[in-house]
């Protein structure tokens, strides 16, 4: 009975535990299932998807989003597709076809088209994806207004109307309403101080695109009673006072400009008949023309006037009063006008004998004698002046003397040449054997002027005169050449004339000089080195030269005038040494080469200071190839003809890869340089690391102690035999 009931509790028991691990496993399940729903919600908020950019308008300008037929209209926004299409409309109508994006953003300007005014829906289309982004703008209307002629031409300055001359008004409308009519209230205000206005119902109907450009109003005709253009000066037009607005001028002649010749066409309005007007023309305080004139019909003055063919340019003014003691017009404002006589532009060029322009050329202009222009050529040569028409005659100076004369017949603006007697000075510097020689500085006088040859040898003294002596005065020109600021040449010229004519250009060559330059170079005990390699390159660049000593530890070169940096080189192409030769003259340059042929010794040690043979030693410069020994019994490696400078040392056993020691060194003389391996210690004939070493040797030492110990405790056990 208790065994049975033991069993039933072992029984229930293990039940248990297996349910219980059951359990644990779901809740760990459970558990994992809702670590790993949580940590994908987290990393779905902190990483969401990227999503494509919305086709949008986020920017259009004017900001406002109205404008008027015409003007500049910039749309910015975003689209769908990277670097796709996209179009935009205004309403149904296309205004950008067709352009690829920057990444995702549209940018595009358009004009505003001519349709009628209205608020239109503004759409942005990513022609890609077919889709659309919306906006809106407004059309405003615009207004302009005009007076013309009586024949409904444009007045272009310096035209103008007369007196007394009917006026058009011109109307243009865009942006308005379609096919709608209008009635505006058109006003024509008189000058100041007068200021009268008068207005006329216009009526006009646009067209189906809200425009309307045509014939308004007839003025003074269609006006209200009394409009005029009576007085000299400006009117003011206005439409519905505000919405556009203009000015036109009426005068006493149709032109505000005369030249030589023409007839100045005078008109005076609003005087009484039989009354006696005096006309005049003045300029400045002198009176060109002084006319009594009887009324004509209308109360029109009429006179004319034709410009002398001597009349000096300026302005000139007209004066319309009344003669009559009693009952006399008096206009206010008075019938006072100006006009000019401008002259023509003459734009002249003063050019030198080779066609090159000319500065700082004098040049006076006369007229029947009497001057008329006075202007110097500027740093481009022009000689810009106004003369009316006429013949004139040209004096041209330059640094005090003259070099051209010419006669100018003017009839209307125009361009054209003056040549003077300038020559130019072209300086070519070689040496006899033909080489061209660049960067030789020549001085010029009595000039003052500095010169530098180019690149192929040559040098250009623009616009010089012919014959810079002056009378009972030698003053030739010189050229002073030089290289480095050392003078090599001078050469003088009295004129630059060839048989006895100025030329376009002088030509004069200089010869620069060639000089001998030899190179010894030695060694360290004073030895001259053969086979080096010397390089000579000018100190500007350019010429160059390499040559290889021979037995006697020299090279011979031949180079022109200058300076020059001389340099040499061993085999392996390594500087040994340079310096600066100043070949002013023939020179010998003797070069010291310390670093060059030593002897470098390297001497390879264990950690106690012995020689270490068998080791391979490898010598390494920067540009030279590695050179490589083993040691001998000595531990030392030689290498002979060693150019000095900063070396790598490798020291191995077999394996290059694998080094005992690698160790930088500078070497400036012959030397023997000790590189010692602490990791390794010589015994008996081999290598030992330290490390085993420092092991090995108590051992031995321990040995050899008890070794000792022994045969000394076993001679003192050893019994001693009885004497008998």
């Amino acid at each position: 009975m208790l065994s049975f009931i033991v069993d039933v509790h072992t029984v229930s028991r293990t039940d248990s535990l297996m349910e219980g691990k059951g359990n644990l496993r779901r809740r760990k399940f459970i558990t994992s299932l809702m670590i790993m729903l949580a940590a994908t919600c987290a990393f779905a908020l902190l990483f969401p998807p990227a999503k494509a950019p919305n086709v949008a308008i986020t920017y259009v300008f004017p900001t406002s989003h109205q404008g008027k037929v015409g003007e500049k209209v910039n749309i910015i926004g975003t689209t769908n597709t990277t670097g796709g299409s996209y179009r935009v409309w205004l309403g149904n109508r296309t205004v950008v076809s067709d352009t690829n994006a920057v990444g995702t953003t549209a940018n595009a300007t358009f004009l505003v088209p001519s349709i009628p005014g209205q608020n239109y829906t503004l759409i942005l289309q990513d022609v890609t994806k077919n889709i659309n982004a919306t906006s809106w703008f407004v059309i405003d209307p615009s207004y302009h207004i005009e007076a013309r002629d009586g024949e409904n031409k444009t007045i272009a300055l310096p035209r103008q109307l007369q007196e007394n001359d009917p006026a058009t008004v011109w109307l243009n409308v865009t942006g308005a309403k379609a096919n709608t009519a209008y009635v505006a209230n058109v006003t024509v205000k008189t000058p100041s101080p007068d200021n009268k206005t008068f207005y006329k119902l216009a009526s006009f109907s646009t067209t189906v695109n809200g425009t309307f450009s045509d014939f308004a109003a007839a003025y003074p005709g269609s006006f209200q009673g009394g409009s005029h253009t009576n007085y000299t000066g400006t009117y003011s037009i206005a439409l519905n006072s505000s919405l556009a607005t203009n000015t036109f001028k009426v005068g006493l002649t149709n032109s505000t400009e005369y030249h030589r010749g023409q007839l100045v066409d005078i008109k005076a309005a609003h005087y009484k008949l039989s009354e006696n007007v005096n006309v005049k023309v003045r300029f400045g305080t002198d009176v060109k023309q002084n006319v009594n004139v009887s009324i004509v019909s209308d109360g029109l003055v009429r006179a004319n006037w034709t410009v002398p063919s001597a009349a000096s340019i300026g302005t000139y003014t007209i004066n319309v009063t009344s003669l009559s003691s009693a009952n006399a017009t008096v206009k206010n404002p008075r019938d006072v006008q100006d006009f000019t006589i401008p002259g023509f532009t003459i734009n002249m060029t003063a050019k030198n004998l080779a066609g090159d322009p000319v500065p700082n050329v004098a040049v006076k202009v006369f007229e029947n004698e009497k001057s008329a222009a006075n202007v110097t050529s500027d740093s481009t040569g022009l000689v810009p002046m106004k003369l009316e028409i006429g013949i004139y005659t040209c004096n041209a100076t330059f640094k005090g003397r003259k070099v051209a004369e010419r006669t100018i017949n003017v009839t209307g603006a125009t361009s054209l040449d003056l040549n003077c007697s300038l020559t130019n000075l072209k300086v070519l510097v070689t040496t006899e054997a033909n080489v061209l020689v660049p960067e030789v500085k020549i001085y010029l006088t009595p000039e003052n002027l500095t010169l530098t040859t180019n690149a192929t040898g040559m040098a250009v003294a623009h616009s010089l005169l012919p014959n810079a002596s002056l009378p009972n005065i030698n003053r030739p020109y010189v050229l002073n050449a030089s290289r480095y600021s050392m003078s090599f040449n001078v050469t003088t010229l009295q004129t630059l004339l060839v048989s006895s004519t100025a030329v376009k250009c002088f030509n004069v060559t200089i010869f620069c000089p060639t000089l001998a330059l030899q190179v010894n170079a030695i060694n360290a005990e004073g030895q001259p080195i053969t086979g080096a390699t010397v390089k000579v390159q000018e100190l500007i660049g350019g010429l160059y030269d390499e040559g290889t000593t021979n037995s006697s530890g020299k090279v011979a070169f031949s180079f022109i005038f200058g300076k020059y940096v001389v340099g040499v080189y061993d085999v392996d192409g390594i500087k040994v040494n340079e310096t600066t030769v100043n070949l002013f003259q023939n020179q010998n340059a003797s070069i010291l080469c310390k670093l060059y042929g030593l002897d470098v010794s390297i001497k390879v040690v264990d950690y106690f200071g012995q020689p270490i043979s068998n080791m391979h030693v490898i010598l390494q410069r920067e540009g030279m190839t590695a050179r490589s020994s083993e040691t001998q019994a000595n531990g030392t490696a030689t290498f002979n003809g060693v150019t000095g400078g900063t070396f790598q040392v490798t020291v191995y056993m077999t394996d290059p890869a694998q080094p005992c020691v690698e160790e930088g060194f500078l070497v400036d003389k012959s030397t023997t340089i000790q590189v010692k391996l602490d990791k390794y210690v010589m015994l008996v004939g081999s290598l030992v690391e330290t490390s085993q070493f420092a092991i090995v040797l108590p051992i031995v030492l321990t040995l050899v102690f008890v070794a000792v110990t022994e045969v000394y405790r076993r001679r003192r056990l050893k019994p001693q035999r009885q004497k008998t």
